[in-house]
């Protein structure tokens, strides 16, 4: 496809979504076509799944990884294929990796989260937005709003999964995300335009 897809991962707290909209910034002052979208998405079932965290209703740990997977099948053939095919570059603020993540974090089988993603499109540059645990836990702290998934347990179980990832995937882009904004924009900009 003529476009290239970039993902930005990271646990909670990490800054994916500050700087998945600064990548995207970036490209449009440069007049290069983008689309920054996000997971769960704001579509019929990332709307749902939304709704779910923020109301910490209890939901099987499994059902809740599969109506992830079903929303990013909806975001594929919806927005990432057609931007991709359109020449854009796609900005996506988590995408699989998350599902992989999290899932396991909560006691999923990691052989089964990877076969239900297999069927998804591979990002072109991965960014594992990674500051301290610490950094993460202060800046969800001054959150108004939290998640099933910001138990201090579960975000630190998050946290090492990312790390582990990264460590055995070499192709994983790892920033700290914890300096000054513009320069930990400037390098994810770097690292993409490198790539």
């Amino acid at each position: 496809m003529p476009g290239r897809f970039i993902v930005l991962e990271g646990p909670d707290g990490a800054g994916t979504t500050l700087h998945s909209r600064l990548l995207a910034e970036s490209f449009e002052v440069n007049n290069q076509p983008v689309l920054l979208t996000a997971e769960p998405t704001a579509g019929p079932i990332g709307s749902w799944i939304r709704a779910l965290l923020q109301q910490k209703e209890a939901m099987p740990a499994d059902a809740l990884q599969l109506l992830f997977c079903a929303d990013r099948a909806w975001h594929m053939e919806t927005q990432i294929i057609p931007a991709l095919e359109a020449g854009k570059t796609v900005i996506c603020d988590r995408f699989a990796l998350s599902t992989l993540v999290y899932g396991s974090s909560v006691g999923l089988d990691s052989d089964w989260l990877t076969t239900i993603n297999e069927k998804f499109l591979q990002p072109d540059c991965t960014i594992l937005a990674l500051p301290p645990f610490e950094v993460c836990l202060e800046r969800l702290a001054r959150r108004a709003e939290h998640d099933m998934f910001e138990e201090p347990e579960l975000l630190r179980a998050v946290y090492n999964a990312y790390r582990h990832y990264a460590d055995t995937h070499p192709e994983i882009q790892v920033v700290d995300t914890s300096g000054r904004k513009e320069d930990t924009a400037a390098q994810i900009l770097s690292l993409v335009s490198s790539l």
